[in-house]
């Protein structure tokens, strides 16, 4: 058995750790690390799997980023991901179950559009996610467009044209 918990109840070293384990101590170049740069995950729907023990066993962050138009406006996004789970708990649906409760808080907030680079038949099967409406979208690295996905939890299409990066903060 296991339980979700909210991600700030993991000391931030056992994430780092999961996150080793499940991609590599190479993972920080990879092009999603470059779209959330600096930004801090968002604790409301971020989200690690526990087991009975208190062993991590999952942990799935999700991040504020946006698009940003060639006129310097953003269009905010969450970042979903990673989606990390322990290579002895992988293939158990820990990863799908917080997923789950990620896209249902995220529903039930009416969050930003998600977004995230992945397998468009698996994250488009169960939650929805499209590379539909992001052909105009560009990343700060490599990337397979077909894999750029989004989801708007408000249910509106989802467009625009624009480089994928960390959100500002708006000046007050």
């Amino acid at each position: 058995m296991s339980r979700i918990v909210p991600l700030n109840n993991v000391p931030p070293q056992d994430v780092e750790r999961l996150l080793d384990a499940a991609f590599g101590p190479d993972r920080r170049g990879r092009t999603a690390y470059l779209i959330r740069d600096a930004m801090p995950w968002l604790t409301d729907l971020s989200v690690a799997t526990l087991t009975d023990e208190g062993e991590l066993a999952g942990s799935l962050q999700c991040w504020p980023v946006a698009l940003t138009h060639d006129d310097g406006t953003q269009t905010p996004l969450i970042m979903v991901g990673p989606v990390a789970v322990a290579p002895d708990y992988q293939g158990t649906g820990i990863g799908r179950a917080m997923m789950d409760a990620v896209v249902a808080a995220a529903r039930a907030r009416m969050t930003e559009p998600l977004m995230m680079i992945g397998d468009p038949e698996y994250y488009g099967r169960f939650w929805g996610f499209r590379a539909d409406g992001t052909a105009g979208w560009n990343c700060p690295g490599p990337y397979e467009p077909r894999r750029l996905l989004a989801l708007a939890v408000s249910g509106d299409p989802i467009t625009g044209q624009g480089m994928l990066g960390p959100r500002r903060t708006p000046v007050a």
